[in-house]
C-alpha cells in the first residue's frame, strides 16, 4: 500500500506562511532544494488544495524557461510527470497536464488510491493535511524547519489532534535549515 505523505517548509515556531499569508522565507538553497527533489522523486501524486495547487501549477512553466538553475528543471520535471487531484469547489476545471478536479475531499476515496497505487502520494496544504490528518490518513510527516520565527500565520500542524510519531530521519544542511521525517504510529 502506497503512503500519504505530508511535507512542507516551516518557520522554527511551526507555520508554513506568516500572518501576511507570505512563506518568501521558505525559499530553499539549492542544496535544500536538491534534497527536496529526491524524496519527491517517488511521489507519483499529490493532492493539494485549491490555493497550494494555484501556486505550484508555475511548475508547469518553469521547465520550459531557459536560465534556471538544474534543481529548478529537475523539479519541474518531477512535478509534471506527476499525477494531480486537486479538491475546489471553485476551480472549473485543470490548467495544467495530468490533473483532474474533485468537488471535496472525501477520506475514503484516498484510502482506496493508497491501496490501488504503485507509488506514494504526497498532500500539500495546511487545510488539505489538517482534515487528512483528522481522519488518520497521513502516514508520514516531513518538515523543513528553516532558522526563522515569523510569530503567527498557517500552522504546519492542527491544533486538536494527538499523535504519536517514531523519528525516522534528522539532517542539518549548511543554510541551518533542518528536516525531520516521523511515521506515524
Amino acid at each position: 500500500m502506497a503512503k500519504l505523505i505530508y511535507t512542507a517548509t516551516t518557520s522554527l515556531d511551526g507555520y508554513v506562511k506568516d500572518a501576511s499569508d507570505s512563506f518568501d522565507w521558505a525559499v530553499p538553497s539549492e542544496e535544500v532544494h536538491a534534497y527536496i527533489n529526491d524524496l519527491e522523486r517517488p511521489v507519483g501524486t499529490y493532492l493539494y488544495g485549491r490555493r497550494l495547487y494555484e501556486t505550484m501549477r508555475a511548475w508547469e512553466k518553469i521547465g520550459a524557461e531557459p536560465g534556471q538553475a538544474p534543481v529548478m528543471y529537475d523539479y519541474a520535471n518531477i512535478w509534471t510527470s506527476a499525477e494531480k487531484v486537486v479538491y475546489s469547489s471553485t476551480l472549473d476545471a485543470a490548467s495544467t497536464a495530468r490533473t483532474r478536479i474533485e468537488r471535496s475531499f472525501d477520506p475514503d476515496a484516498v484510502r482506496a488510491l493508497k491501496r490501488q497505487s504503485a507509488t506514494d502520494l504526497s498532500i500539500g496544504g495546511a487545510t488539505l493535511a489538517r482534515t487528512a490528518i483528522a481522519a488518520g490518513l497521513v502516514d508520514e510527516f516531513r518538515q523543513f524547519i528553516r532558522p526563522v520565527v515569523v510569530g503567527g500565520g498557517t500552522r504546519f500542524l492542527p491544533d486538536g489532534v494527538h499523535l504519536d510519531l517514531q523519528l525516522l530521519q534528522e539532517r542539518r544542511f549548511e543554510d541551518g535549515t533542518v528536516f525531520v521525517r516521523y511515521a506515524a504510529r
